[in-house]
């Protein structure tokens, strides 16, 4: 019986949220990037985004499901039980850390794309915010890793906002003293950055801002 229920629960459609009132549920499912490392829980990028959308007028919750030091198998092998309370819509923000431990962008693209297939099969839209190799690793590395995240977008149809990081990768005052994770100021930096392209993630479920933007 409870596997039942859990099934039903995972296997619902995307729009049940709108369709019985309730908040829609938006999972940032990621490393430690979107988790917020090293920040209070109301600093980091769920929190952040949660209020920016409600200030909008968005009935929403994002949910929080990064987990610091994950690459892309690391978040295939949890995507069931971190969508075990269901999900109306997803961000997907991993890749980071295959590609800071120079691993083989193949083994993230394959990782990345089981994930974007078991997505799809619980009809759950996705917006990939993407991520890009540092030049210190070398032409042939970059031009391996950065095109995963665009060339998934289109085969799955989903929204694509190309580099999580835009704006604040190499600002010292938007990043934590190691220089890559974003500090309260580089959180609010990428939100306002996403912030159009979640708009457009919720568009795909029905779902409209309550005020004028």
């Amino acid at each position: 019986m409870a596997a039942a229920l859990l099934a039903a629960a995972l296997l619902s459609s995307p729009a049940r949220a709108a369709e019985d009132g309730g908040a829609v549920k938006l999972v940032a499912f990621g490393d430690s990037l979107s988790a917020g490392y090293n920040l209070p829980a109301e600093e980091a990028f769920p929190a952040v985004l949660e209020a920016a959308l409600r200030k909008e007028g968005y009935h929403v919750d994002v949910t929080n499901a990064g987990v610091s030091g994950d690459t892309a198998s690391d978040g295939l092998a949890r995507v069931g039980w971190s969508l075990a309370d269901g999900a109306d819509a997803v961000i997907l923000e991993l890749g980071a850390n295959d590609m800071l431990r120079g691993l083989d962008p193949e083994v993230a693209r394959g990782a990345l794309d089981a994930i974007l297939q078991e997505l799809r099969t619980r009809k759950i839209p996705v917006l990939i915010a993407g991520m890009k190799a540092t030049p210190s690793l070398g032409k042939e590395f970059k031009e391996r890793f950065d095109p995963i995240f665009p060339q998934l977008a289109e085969k799955y149809d989903a929204l694509l906002y190309p580099f999580f990081l835009d704006g604040v990768m190499g600002d010292p005052s938007l990043t934590l003293k190691d220089g890559v994770h974003p500090n309260k100021a580089g959180v609010e930096r990428i939100v306002a950055g996403i912030l159009p392209s979640v708009r457009a993630l919720l568009d795909r479920l029905g779902q409209k801002a309550a005020t004028t933007r």
